[in-house]
């Protein structure tokens, strides 16, 4: 199975992009795709064999899931590697460049979702996220 890439740029330093990132308060605010949807709840033990789990629901309640897993590897500043409790796997690279972050991931893909979907839910999340680092740094800073 061929991974799926999405990437973005933050305008931020790594350890700004990291705590944001990491920290149960702010994955609350920016794990979402799009204004349709929100994260009710995050749990998240990050560290080498602790668990997650983000509950993703559509703002109207139609549609919910959870995604959570184990973290298999964490380097801070660098790298979050983990496994789904569906199996799949996910590798979240984080990588300084000049002032800013540049955040790739790679994940594999849900045979019951067409790929496209999954990339472009994934790329929102992304999207999200740096619109919401940005916009937080800016207002603390």
């Amino acid at each position: 199975m061929n991974t799926l890439r999405a990437e973005t740029t933050v305008e931020l330093d790594l350890k700004d992009v990291w705590h944001f990132w990491t920290t149960a308060d702010d994955i609350l605010c920016w794990n979402n795709p799009s204004e349709e949807w929100h994260t009710t709840r995050v749990e998240t033990d990050l560290r080498e064999g602790g668990a997650f789990l983000f509950r993703m629901e559509t703002i109207d309640g139609s549609i919910g899931f959870d995604h959570g897993g184990t973290y298999d590897r964490i380097l801070p500043c660098q790298l979050i590697q983990y496994t789904g409790y569906d199996g799949r796997q996910s590798t979240i690279n984080f990588q300084s460049v000049g002032n800013s972050t540049v955040i790739t991931e790679h994940f594999e893909p849900s045979d019951e979702l067409p790929r496209d979907e999954q990339l472009l839910f994934c790329q929102g999340v992304l999207k999200h996220f740096k619109a919401y680092a940005e916009g937080k740094k800016a207002s603390s800073g």
